[in-house]
């Protein structure tokens, strides 16, 4: 069987657990070099080992782990520049890791939860597409692929904090994809819908799990937008494997 991603390389940021490790497994299995970015070095290591395996039964491609703080921001840029050092290119670039923060009245949201959850879900993926753009326009096809959120759209009460981390990631991805529409560069926007990952048990405790897609519904989606192939920019892709999600529930993955 062809492997659709072979040979290209590609970074997954919240790699260690949920859609971030569904991908990247996928990722591999169809040949790419996956570099993993996730704080916890022990994850990762795990997620390397599961990479090596399928490996050796399929021959896919092969992790670089990088643990990290993304909110370390000195720490993006030097990540851009080993990057370039080593390869001098990236073809893919997925921006996965998010945190919640706080479900509350606006006013009740702690100032702390505030700025980390800023930090993390709207800053961090700024100062990666101003560390690797440059590595992206290197790559004979560019790809930026970003999860969202359906919260973004939706705006339920008490979400104020995560869906308005949403909907700007969704306005910096869109006019990143305008900005580069006459390059290779090709940006767009993926919203997972409800997923069994621990990101929604903590947002929806009373919900049986069982009932949701597991994260690796979302890998087929990411695998078409990856490709050299793929040429359509700034989209909003639902990857929801259930019928269309209330407003209520957030979406949140």
């Amino acid at each position: 069987m062809s492997q659709r991603l072979k040979d290209r390389l590609a970074l997954i940021t919240g790699a260690s657990r949920g859609v971030g490790r569904a991908v990247a497994k996928a990722y591999a299995a169809e040949g790419a070099h996956v570099i993993l970015v996730a704080r916890t070095s022990g994850a990762l290591e795990e997620i390397d080992d599961e990479i090596k395996a399928q490996g050796d039964k399929t021959g896919g491609g092969k992790a670089t782990l990088v643990p990290m703080d993304l909110c370390d921001f000195a720490a993006i840029d030097d990540l851009g520049r080993q990057i370039f050092e080593r390869w001098g290119r990236l073809d893919i670039l997925v921006g996965n890791a998010a945190a919640l923060g706080d479900l509350s009245p606006v006013g009740h949201i702690r100032p702390e939860v505030w700025q980390r959850t800023y930090d993390l879900n709207v800053t961090a993926n700024y100062r990666l597409i101003r560390s690797l753009d440059p590595l992206l326009r290197q790559s004979d096809a560019g790809r930026a692929i970003f999860i969202t959120s359906g919260a973004g759209r939706a705006l339920p009460p008490y979400w104020a904090l995560y869906a308005s981390t949403k909907a700007a990631l969704d306005a910096i991805a869109q006019i990143y994809a305008r900005e580069t529409e006459k390059t290779n560069v090709r940006v767009n926007l993926v919203n997972p819908g409800p997923t069994r990952t621990a990101m929604r048990a903590a947002a929806f405790p009373g919900e049986d799990p069982g009932e949701l897609p597991p994260a690796e519904h979302v890998a087929e989606t990411l695998i078409r937008l990856a490709q050299p192939d793929f040429r359509e920019t700034g989209l909003w892709v639902a990857a929801d494997a259930r019928p269309a999600a209330s407003a209520s529930d957030g979406s949140v993955h």
